[in-house]
């Protein structure tokens, strides 16, 4: 009996370290992303907080958050809104409230007139997306942790802070992906 307490203690103190490894790990990874953005961390965190506070204007309406599915992705001030709603009225309301946000730039609207997407759909852009970045991610030609993947309904959507050069090499690369619908970029270009 003294044994299995003894080994199970060793366990248990065996999987709080590999937990730890794991979080240092997944730390670093975001000290690392952080590092290397071409935003300054300053940028980085209001775009969250503008993403929060778009989401939280969306939640006000009952319509948008029984009737539509919305995204909102936020890099350096610029809003990409995608997602479906079953009509004008609503993307237009939707629009209307993300505006309210006075820290962004610029909105790029590509919210669809549709039915929100079931579940499967969205599983199969999760994948996509993951299929997009790993190709960018290997391609010398694209700083990947520039570029933001953003995927509704095989539609693929790339934003980020890149030379023409690095957006017209992202995009290449996401248009010759099996399953990918439509690219639609959503850069901000640099010199």
């Amino acid at each position: 009996m003294k044994k299995l307490s003894v080994i199970g203690c060793l366990l248990a103190l065996v999987l709080n370290m590999q937990g730890c490894v794991v979080a240092v790990g997944a730390a670093g990874a975001m000290a690392a992303k952080v590092a290397n953005d071409r935003r300054t961390v300053g940028t980085q965190l209001d775009d969250q907080n503008a993403d929060r506070a778009v989401a939280f204007q969306w939640s006000k309406s009952d319509e948008l958050k029984d009737q539509a599915n919305l995204q909102v992705d936020i890099y350096n001030g610029v809003a990409l809104l995608t997602g479906q709603a079953p009509t004008q009225g609503l993307i237009d309301d939707a629009v209307k409230r993300a505006q309210e946000v006075s820290y962004l730039k610029k909105i790029h609207n590509q919210i669809r007139i549709a039915e929100p997407i079931g579940a499967g759909t969205q599983a199969n852009d999760i994948w996509l997306a993951s299929k997009v970045r790993t190709k960018i991610l290997a391609d010398e030609r694209v700083p990947a942790l520039q570029v933001k993947v953003v995927v509704q309904d095989s539609e693929v959507f790339l934003m980020g802070r890149l030379t023409n050069q690095e957006a017209t090499a992202a995009v290449d690369i996401a248009r010759n992906i099996t399953g990918v619908a439509r690219v639609v970029r959503a850069f901000e270009i640099i010199q």
